[in-house]
């Protein structure tokens, strides 16, 4: 089973310095049908104007992963990182115990557009941590998150997996494991899912499903999460 999450019907929020849009209910946006898809709690697909961002705010219990799309952000937390994310890098930050950080956007003349992931640990207290690999990503599915981050990826607190892919012209599938579920989010261009076009911004739950086919007649960048 297929279940779409168009662009369009997505959470809104336009605070002029911020463009966010949410995949699941976040902050002043709630929808009980869209809560949260197994342990993925949030994406949202965030657009901040040059010069602009988030100032110092704390997180806790909660593995976040930073995916920058077009542009650079800037970071910076009370473990006392510093660091500028750009396409092609990934970040992972498990707030634990507690954590406090910023996000500001590095350029003060471009936007940046990224998409900023929470996924529910599998256990409360665990030590913050802060981790970013530059990890390329081409037209197979590359894991840029897992439990024991294996083949380069940064290591979540959580059984699940997350890929990435640019896909131009090509096709990739993936095989879901028996009572694994998945969420498919398209970041740019547009996709073809088991024959089920979903363009940029666009989400899908799916069940049931053990093989998925994702094939693109152009360019298109997804993410994909594998779930328990």
């Amino acid at each position: 089973m297929i279940q779409l999450r168009k662009a369009n019907d997505r959470g809104h929020a336009n605070h002029g310095w911020l463009d966010s849009w949410h995949t699941f209910s976040f902050a002043d946006y709630h929808d009980p049908a869209h809560v949260q898809f197994s342990a993925l709690r949030v994406i949202n697909e965030d657009r901040v104007a040059p010069g602009e961002g988030f100032p110092t705010h704390p997180h806790r219990d909660m593995e976040i992963i930073t995916y920058v799309l077009d542009g650079a952000l800037e970071h910076k937390d009370s473990l006392g990182t510093g660091s500028v994310i750009r396409p092609g890098e990934v970040q992972r930050m498990s707030a634990g115990t507690g954590i406090r950080h910023s996000e500001f956007n590095h350029s003060r003349t471009e936007p940046v557009h990224f998409l900023q992931i929470w996924i529910l640990p599998d256990r409360q207290g665990v030590q913050p941590g802060y981790e970013q690999k530059r990890i390329e990503v081409d037209g197979q599915l590359r894991l840029v998150a897992s439990p024991d981050g294996r083949d380069g990826s940064v290591t979540i607190h959580q059984d699940a997996l997350v890929y990435a892919a640019r896909l131009n012209g090509s096709e990739v599938t993936h095989t879901l494991a028996p009572g694994r579920r998945a969420w498919l989010q398209v970041a740019h261009g547009a996709v073809k899912l088991n024959g089920t076009t979903l363009q940029a911004g666009d989400g899908a739950g799916i069940e049931n499903e053990p093989a998925m086919k994702l094939t693109a007649d152009g360019s298109a960048e997804v993410l994909l999460f594998d779930l328990p």
